[in-house]
């Protein structure tokens, strides 16, 4: 009697352990399949012509993913065109102008046809590197334009003498400590700083000038740091057609005498994590590039 209930009880432990294996077993597909789903709309390995995706979206930092994917597609003979599907209102100088030439390189040595659709908003560093392609697309309601420089930090000197705290700083050279927040900016130091940013205005203003194919005089007037809606930006020559994303394609398969529905190709990209499958979305908990911009002073075509 003692022998049978002792089977009963390996047998429902080895029930149990076998469900919670399965159970487990399952939780981790799941997640497999939830990281890595949504990557590719079609692998590269895909038949039939195909058209590179490039999302630009966020703030612009890091240029070296959209980089990489931009040289792999243009490396790609499969690859008959690119788009650059547009969401994002700029970011850092330097990111964007990375960014730019490497469009303008798929342009002018590839010659492989590369065009930006604007969704939401396609601003300052987003509307440098948009500027490089062969045509622009946006949506009559899209925020285009911001053509402007800015870098702002906060001061909060008063802060710290109300605290009773006082910064000691070793430096050689006058401008070394330019832009310390624990103070205001000498007269010398804002002089310094103001023609940084007028350099800078000067390289994007050149670049958009060049790469929309027009005389810097024409980009100058509207370079204010203004945005402008799809509908305006059109009749300002900043934007080629009025169109959504699936205009841009239908149009950018023509163009590339792809006949049919053109395959559709991303590049891979995680765009969870494991804290968003298990727990819901973690992201207001979690430094973002806008919350680390606000504690970095920098130089950036970013509009906000």
């Amino acid at each position: 009697m003692a022998e049978n209930a002792r089977s009963r009880v390996w047998l429902w432990v080895l029930i149990g352990g076998g469900a919670f294996f399965l159970f487990v077993l399952a939780v981790f597909t799941m997640v497999y399949v939830a990281l890595h789903a949504g990557g590719q709309q079609a692998g590269i390995h895909a038949f039939g012509d195909k058209i590179g995706v490039v999302d630009l979206d966020g703030v612009i930092l890091d240029p070296n993913e959209v980089v990489d994917e931009l040289r792999k597609f243009a490396e790609d003979d499969s690859i008959k065109a690119i788009i650059i599907h547009v969401n994002s209102p700029g970011g850092g100088v330097a990111a964007s102008e990375e960014i730019y030439r490497e469009v303008k390189r798929v342009r002018d040595e590839k010659h492989k046809r590369i065009v930006a659709s604007i969704e939401t908003v396609g601003a300052s560093g987003a509307y440098y590197v948009s500027s490089a392609t062969n045509k622009i697309y946006a949506d009559s309601g899209s925020v285009v334009g911001s053509i402007g420089v800015i870098a702002e930090w906060v001061n909060y000197g008063d802060l710290m003498r109300w605290a009773k705290l006082k910064p000691e700083i070793l430096k050689v050279g006058e401008f070394k400590d330019t832009g310390d927040p624990t103070r205001e900016l000498t007269p010398a130091e804002r002089q310094y700083m103001q023609g940084l940013i007028d350099n800078m205005y000067r390289q994007f203003v050149q670049a958009v000038a060049d790469g929309r194919h027009s005389k810097v005089s024409d980009i100058k007037p509207i370079a204010d740091g203004r945005v402008w809606t799809g509908e305006q930006a059109l009749s300002m020559h900043l934007i080629d057609q009025i169109g959504d994303f699936r205009t841009a394609v239908q149009d950018t398969a023509k163009s590339v005498n792809i006949s049919g529905e053109p395959v559709l190709v991303h590049s891979e990209r995680e765009r969870k994590s494991l804290l968003d499958l298990l727990f819901g979305d973690v992201t207001p908990w979690l430094p973002t590039k806008e919350k680390l911009l606000d504690q970095h002073t920098g130089f950036y075509y970013l509009w906000k």
